[in-house]
């Protein structure tokens, strides 16, 4: 079992960074191999579908998640949506429409919505959860939207409540266990 992560900002270290490692923790806990691609890995070219040649960086994104069992995405909530980085690297997974297994068929995807509000929060989860049907993807049963007024991270992986330490490890835990049977 293979898990990726994609999220975060452009700030190393971000709160929804953090977010996707903890879930990336739980993916681990449950007998999966990880990998995170974050900040300044997923500041890619605007995805345009007329471009065939892509960047080494989007090669590498749109590989990653080809060979991947499933998908943990944690987005920054900016004004009540997923941040322009998080939905442009969603976008080239435009690149897998053609695969035997297209765009995100077969694959757990677990999602992490990080605003500093409930309404922005909540709003973005929605959204990465509309996109991920649209990619044919099955949106694990919990997904998780975090008031970063409220809940912090620190530059150790830790965090201030552990309820929400112990919701993003069972949405780790839920991508890892995953079966489409």
């Amino acid at each position: 079992m293979k898990v990726i992560g994609i999220g975060g900002s452009l700030r190393s270290g971000s709160q929804s960074e953090y977010a996707v490692r903890v879930a990336l923790l739980g993916a681990e806990e449950a007998g999966a191999s990880t990998t995170l691609i974050a900040g300044e890995q997923l500041q890619l070219p605007f995805y345009d579908v007329a471009i065939a040649d892509r960047a080494e960086a989007a090669r590498r994104l749109v590989e990653e998640i080809r060979q991947a069992d499933g998908l943990i995405v944690g987005s920054p909530g900016y004004h009540g949506g997923p941040s322009g980085l998080i939905k442009n690297a969603l976008d080239y997974l435009e690149d897998l429409r053609d695969d035997e297994r297209p765009y995100l068929t077969g694959r757990a995807v677990g999602l992490v919505a990080v605003a500093a509000g409930w309404q922005a929060a909540v709003g973005t989860l929605n959204q990465l959860r509309t996109t991920t049907h649209a990619l044919r993807g099955w949106p694990t049963p919990l997904g998780l939207a975090i008031n970063s007024r409220e809940t912090k991270f620190d530059d150790t992986g830790g965090c201030n409540d552990t309820g929400v330490y112990d919701k993003l490890r069972l949405i780790g835990r839920q991508v890892a266990t995953f079966n489409a049977d």
